[in-house]
């Protein structure tokens, strides 16, 4: 797995997918000049959606209740062990629009590190997906990274009705690959926004299958109780959410992530912490938009 996180969560994903890679390290791309993300958001296979019965009229439609709208931009300060601010994480809702006929919610992360850490290692993220606004499903999610002189662009499309994810990974050669999935898999980036779009009471549990790259894993949510977290933003009164990484055999990979989000209307996660071998992380909410 590329990046425990990234099974968990776009903006913990962004934080920590450089250093705790378990996966053997591509080839080096040939260094680009700038930092022109491939296009996002383009058509993903049909959600399967079956027409009504001859004779029957389709039930209404409607749209999952969200949180969040169309020009939020939250901004989180990066802290990683000895670092009291290693970078910047910003979480944005770029746009609505229609897709897939239907209508999905363009949602981007970008992380980027301190300019002492830059001096020290070349790093950028940037991770998008189409959370359709009707079960908030992601429709199609995408990661760019650069880390040094390795670029790096992977996408997921998922094909709902034939049960697959379906992936492309570009580094200096183009590779695909396709891999049977349960019907409610998200991307990490579309799992962070589809939590805020749920209601929790402590002691809950619920888990959620996810992909990363080409492999399969569950994130086990269990709530826990309302605490008073002091970020950057302030004092906030929050709901904590345990998460446990769980590779295909359900066998824990990892246990030690938290994710802290408002107990008001708007559902803000104000706070990730993970910690991991190479040291704790921490992304608090700097500021809300």
């Amino acid at each position: 797995m590329r990046s425990v996180a990234v099974a968990v969560l776009g903006l913990t994903l962004l934080a920590t997918v450089p250093l705790v890679s378990q996966r053997s390290s591509p080839r080096p791309a040939t260094p680009s000049t700038g930092r022109q993300t491939p296009a996002a958001g383009r058509a993903a296979p049909s959600t399967g959606r079956a027409s009504p019965a001859p004779g029957r009229s389709a039930a209404p439609r409607v749209e999952s209740a969200v949180p969040f709208r169309v020009g939020e931009a939250l901004t989180y300060d990066v802290s990683w062990s000895s670092f009291l601010v290693a970078g910047t994480a910003v979480m944005s809702v770029k746009e609505k629009k229609l897709s897939e006929q239907s209508t999905a919610y363009y949602v981007v992360a970008e992380a980027r590190p301190a300019a002492l850490v830059a001096k020290l290692y070349s790093l950028y993220y940037k991770a998008d997906s189409l959370v359709d606004a009707y079960g908030l499903l992601s429709q199609y999610g995408s990661l760019y990274s650069e880390e040094g002189r390795r670029h790096r662009f992977v996408t997921t499309r998922f094909d709902r009705p034939g049960g697959r994810a379906n992936f492309e990974r570009k580094v200096t050669t183009t590779e695909s690959t396709a891999i049977p999935v349960p019907p409610q898999t998200q991307d990490g980036l579309a799992a962070f926004y589809s939590l805020r779009g749920r209601t929790f009471k402590p002691g809950e549990r619920l888990t959620i299958p996810i992909v990363d790259g080409s492999a399969l894993y569950s994130v086990a949510v269990d709530v826990g109780a309302s605490e008073t977290v002091k970020v950057p933003l302030g004092q906030v009164n929050a709901l904590k959410l345990n998460l446990t990484i769980m590779d295909a055999a359900n066998r824990p990979l990892r246990k030690d992530i938290a994710l802290w989000l408002s107990n008001d209307a708007r559902r803000l996660p104000v706070k990730v912490q993970a910690q991991l071998a190479v040291g704790s992380f921490v992304l608090a909410l700097r500021d809300a938009r």
